[in-house]
């Protein structure tokens, strides 16, 4: 098997493991390459509603792999040492890019470690959901580095507040699940034994809407994190509603489905 397992569990669900237990999957080029094009292929694969995506073994991604195996980056012949580190940061703010930007919501079962880029990936993932062994640390500044990489400094106070971010990132403490749970991190912590089953249940529930209902109201939270306006994001908003309300008949089936007390089969 390789260091990436991808695998369709349940109709429509494709199912994103890291696979590199021994290293605590951490962000060796070996791993982050194959979960980039299988990332790419994903979005483009029509089949796929959801994705989930998690690690092998007890630890979701440890981030920099300090092992001195990293594994080989691609097309460097001729570079010098500092421009093949600006090719390897660019390769992996890709896939965090990639996972905000993917059709698919993505969901995030976090079992355990969630360090350093491993946090950041959690953070571009759209939901986030975590095992009770789950802990997160924005490792960096641990490291003698600062705590901001792959866009942690952006997600994170996003996603917490800026305050709580703040502390995070400059104190380098773990936040464990419970924690996490609590500052909006993560949308619940569930047994460890239970986090995948709950993820696809999550996965199942989303496939069963609307496929651009789904894709228009991932973009729309994503952008609305970034609107300038409040009037400005409404207009957003309201052409994407009109859009699906004029082009589709899924405003007519959800009404007739709830008075028949069926579930309803959107056409789009």
């Amino acid at each position: 098997m390789g260091f990436l397992l991808v695998d369709r569990p349940r109709p429509h669900v494709a199912v994103v493991t890291l696979n590199r237990p021994e290293r605590m999957n951490s962000m060796s080029f070996d791993v982050m390459i194959p979960l980039r094009d299988a990332l790419r292929d994903l979005s483009d694969d029509n089949d796929v509603r959801a994705v989930i995506l998690t690690g092998a073994g007890t630890g979701f991604c440890s981030g920099a792999d300090q092992s001195g195996e990293k594994g080989k980056m691609p097309n460097i012949a001729g570079l010098t040492a500092p421009t093949v580190g600006l090719r390897a940061m660019e390769l992996l703010e890709d896939i965090v890019l990639t996972l905000r930007g993917l059709h698919q919501p993505v969901i995030a079962a976090v079992n355990g470690a969630a360090i350093g880029g491993g946090l950041c990936l959690a953070l571009a993932c759209d939901i986030r959901i975590a095992g009770e062994s789950a802990y997160f640390r924005a490792a960096g500044i641990n490291n003698g580095l600062t705590a901001s990489e792959l866009g942690l400094s952006y997600l994170l106070p996003r996603a917490i507040g800026t305050s709580r971010a703040f502390e995070v990132m400059l104190t380098g403490r773990d936040v464990d699940a419970s924690e996490a749970a609590s500052i909006g991190l993560v949308s619940r912590t569930v047994d460890d034994e239970s986090l995948l089953d709950e993820c696809l249940d999550v996965a199942e529930r989303i496939v069963g809407w609307s496929r651009p209902g789904i894709e228009l109201t991932k973009k729309t939270l994503w952008s609305g994190l970034d609107a300038g306006s409040l009037a400005a994001h409404m207009q957003a908003e309201g052409l994407g509603q009109l859009y699906i309300r004029m082009l589709t008949s899924n405003f007519e089936e959800a009404i007739a489905a709830r008075k028949e007390k069926r579930d309803p089969e959107f056409r789009d």
